[in-house]
């Protein structure tokens, strides 16, 4: 029996390839000379330190851009407050979401079941399994979860015969 999986993760090695590039447009940039701005990745997410709000808002913007370049979904950065830190600094946390959370794989599992074909959903984990005897209703899942309006990026995996 066909199917797939719906599963939500991201690369940690193109966040990592995203944030160097980020830091060495801080060391290129005019308005960033002498800055004491960086971005770094650690198990908790993505830590940004800046001067002031206004260089960390510019360089949530260049990570959003980077991110973008290399084919990392913005829908899996949970960006924090902008917050004081010691010495002048401001500090802003950047988690980065993966797996799928319960309530919207049942949101999910709800509007499969709307499409009425013959096809099961069920949550495993943190991913959402599909199975179904018709290829093509499978592919019409895939287009309707691909549509909808989810709050983390979604990726098709193990798409079996």
């Amino acid at each position: 029996m066909p199917s797939f999986d719906v599963v939500s993760k991201v690369d940690l090695q193109e966040v990592d390839n995203a944030i160097n590039q980020v830091m060495r447009e801080i060391g290129q940039r005019y308005d960033f000379r002498g800055s004491k701005s960086q971005v770094t990745l650690d198990k908790e997410g993505i830590r940004l330190v800046a001067d002031d709000e206004y260089k960390a808002k510019a360089v949530l913007d260049m990570m959003r851009e980077k991110c973008v370049k290399r084919n990392v979904d913005t829908k899996a950065l949970d960006v924090g407050t902008i917050e004081p830190a010691g010495g002048g600094l401001v500090k802003c946390l950047v988690r980065l979401k993966e797996g799928i959370p319960t309530e919207t794989a049942k949101e999910m599992v709800k509007q499969i079941k709307d499409l009425g074909l013959k096809v099961q959903a069920q949550i495993q984990d943190e991913q959402l399994r599909v199975s179904g005897k018709k290829r093509d209703d499978l592919q019409t899942v895939m287009a309707t979860v691909r549509g909808g309006n989810y709050d983390v990026p979604l990726q098709f995996t193990n798409f079996r015969e």
